[in-house]
């Protein structure tokens, strides 16, 4: 089920909310949190209830698990790591079965005279995203930062339907104190209000903006051999933009939705495209990913507390785990590196005291991230490299038509025949007009628009604004409506 189709806004939501809220009013709050962890779990299986014993599974061991770490240091016994150590690798054991097995099997036949048969493993939805945060929430528990001795809270902390799919990855500490508030348990218009925004304005992003940027990228990437430098470009950026505005409308309806239940769940998305440089990127994208991999990956490898080469190589090793987290596949490990080494180079810039203008910062950054998406984007090496080369001019109708692509470029955009005397063979090439629009208007928009974060807890929209959403909401249901609905992208990882 998904958060743009009908069934989820018209149906399933309206249900949910009030079934909710009439049992906080009329019952027992143990009876509002059952409900609502069933109709979490019924929101999960919609998509496969074949692995809804798999998410039910993983939340019994890992509250039992979290309950004999926190009994551990009640009693003032050592601290139990291998308790907590069987309990990481059990989650990452399973993430790894599903997620990994065939990557491992592929390899291993390239490596190996020996040919190993794919298992064809479905990739179990969400499995990545609740898996990280169950091991947030162990590391917690050992350390003692965590109360809780009831699995069905426990439970509501884990399934809770607006950031179970896609996150944002939350702490246990963030978010029961909201559910045990009894002042939460009554609705708040507020809250309807600042929450029916927001998700209105992800659910355009989602609906209107990312999935015409997704018919531009997917076409490219379909066919990366044949694409000019201009269609190389447009699709790059187009996936760019797809890419970010599908997990921030995501995000922004994870949201919308959970401040309709009076739960206010952490900023993930705060501009990234804005950043000047790529550590200031990665404050910005994703910061709960970018949370997790600093606090249970990167400071627990050491940090920066033991020399230069000592932070190189955790920095490195946190973003290598960082894109095999993302998806099983090579292209995937390198974007990591990539993007390891752009934060090394970041720090030893910074330690021999050089700065760059702000905008120079900005213009670099930018593409880099563009250039390194080709490879989180690509199926595979070849997909990349062709797009790479088609980008800089290096495929093989390239070498030639350059100069001659850029003056029917302009000639398309003036409606003026500047050259007629071009041979015919060399003005068949199809340049995205639409396309290189596109993603010129989007980015002047990411730069000139303030995100909606303010929304949250500064202040309510304003009636105009509210008008604004309102119609951005009608436009984007009918669009689903009358559209094939893409599936958001990080439901793949």
């Amino acid at each position: 089920m998904l958060f743009n189709s009908s069934i989820f806004i018209f149906a399933f939501l309206p249900l949910a909310f009030a079934g909710y809220f009439l049992l906080c009013r009329h019952s027992s709050q143990t009876l509002a949190h059952g409900f609502l962890v069933l109709a979490s779990l019924f929101f999960y299986s919609w998509w496969n209830v074949v692995y809804l014993p798999l998410i039910v599974g993983s939340m019994v061991v890992n509250f039992y698990l979290g309950q004999q770490l926190r009994s551990g240091q009640e009693g003032g016994r050592r601290h139990n790591r291998w308790l907590l150590i069987s309990g990481v690798v059990a989650n990452l054991g399973l993430l790894g079965y599903f997620k990994y097995t065939d990557f491992f099997l592929e390899n291993l036949s390239l490596l190996s005279d020996a040919h190993f048969e794919p298992l064809n493993l479905a990739l179990p939805l969400a499995i990545s995203f609740f898996t990280f945060q169950q091991i947030a929430y162990l590391v917690d528990s050992y350390r003692g930062e965590t109360e809780e001795n009831n699995f069905l809270t426990y439970a509501v902390f884990v399934s809770f339907f607006p950031q179970l799919i896609a996150g944002p990855i939350v702490h246990h500490k963030e978010m029961m104190p909201q559910f045990a508030n009894q002042a939460n348990r009554h609705i708040i218009p507020e809250n309807i209000v600042r929450g029916l925004f927001i998700f209105a304005i992800g659910l355009f992003k989602k609906v209107i903006i990312a999935d015409s940027f997704a018919v531009w990228a997917n076409a490219g990437f379909a066919d990366t051999e044949a694409l000019t430098i201009y269609q190389g470009w447009a699709t790059s950026w187009s996936y760019t933009f797809q890419l970010y505005f599908d997990f921030s409308g995501y995000t922004d309806m994870a949201i919308g939705l959970a401040l309709l239940f009076n739960i206010v769940l952490p900023l993930n998305f705060n501009s990234p495209y804005k950043a000047r440089d790529i550590q200031d990127f990665w404050r910005r994208w994703h910061m709960t990913l970018s949370r997790f991999l600093r606090d249970y990956v990167y400071i627990p490898l050491g940090g920066n507390r033991h020399g230069r080469f000592s932070t190189y190589r955790n920095l490195m090793a946190t973003f290598v785990l960082g894109g095999i987290w993302h998806g099983a596949g090579w292209t995937f490990v390198f974007w990591g590196v990539l993007h390891g080494l752009a934060l090394c180079v970041h720090r030893l810039w910074h330690r021999l005291g050089l700065r760059l203008w702000g905008w120079l910062g900005w213009l670099i950054t930018i593409n880099f991230v563009n250039l390194a998406w080709v490879f989180f984007r690509a199926e595979n090496w070849g997909q990349a490299i062709n797009l790479l080369r088609a980008m800089f001019g290096m495929s093989a109708n390239e070498r030639y038509d350059f100069s001659i692509q850029f003056v029917d470029t302009l000639s398309r955009w003036l409606n003026t025949p500047v050259y007629d005397w071009v041979p015919y063979r060399f003005r068949t090439v199809v340049v995205p007009e639409q396309t290189i629009l596109a993603c010129v208007l989007m980015l002047a928009m990411v730069l000139v628009f303030r995100n909606n974060n303010r929304f949250i807890k500064e202040q309510l929209p304003s009636t105009t604004m509210m008008w604004v959403a309102a119609v951005l909401f009608g436009c984007s249901v009918i669009q689903s409506v009358l559209s094939t609905t893409e599936v958001f992208l990080y439901f793949n990882f």
